[in-house]
């Protein structure tokens, strides 16, 4: 795992969901479902230049990652849609990569969690 990810804050989850498991397998599910496909488009987008796209899609995938306590995370994904609203290249590529790899990450304790629910 990535040194610098930090785990993502299951009280957090509690939190939202009231500790109501089956909520809270369902909003691990749906993130689960949704991290490809946003890694996915951002990616597609800076590759096309779509920085309009890639702006909103950070912004959507701002709001999946905060719902875990991953703020670090969502302070790249804001990062991501500000140089993207400005056209700021230079720093872009790295932070979706640092994005894609975090995401993962949570992904697969997601997963963990997800069995003990």
């Amino acid at each position: 795992m990535n040194d610098n990810f930090h785990k993502i804050s299951i009280e957090q989850l509690e939190t939202i969901s009231s500790g109501d498991h089956e909520f809270m397998k369902e909003l691990i599910e749906i993130f689960l479902e949704q991290v490809p496909e946003y890694t996915s488009n951002m990616k597609k987008f800076f590759t096309e230049g779509n920085l309009k796209s890639l702006a909103k899609e950070a912004h959507t995938a701002k709001s999946s990652v905060l719902i875990f306590g991953m703020n670090s995370t969502g302070t790249s994904l804001k990062m991501i849609q500000l140089q993207a609203e400005d056209n700021k290249l230079d720093e872009l590529r790295s932070l979706i990569t640092k994005v894609d790899s975090e995401m993962k990450n949570a992904a697969g304790q997601l997963e963990e969690i997800l069995t003990t629910l």
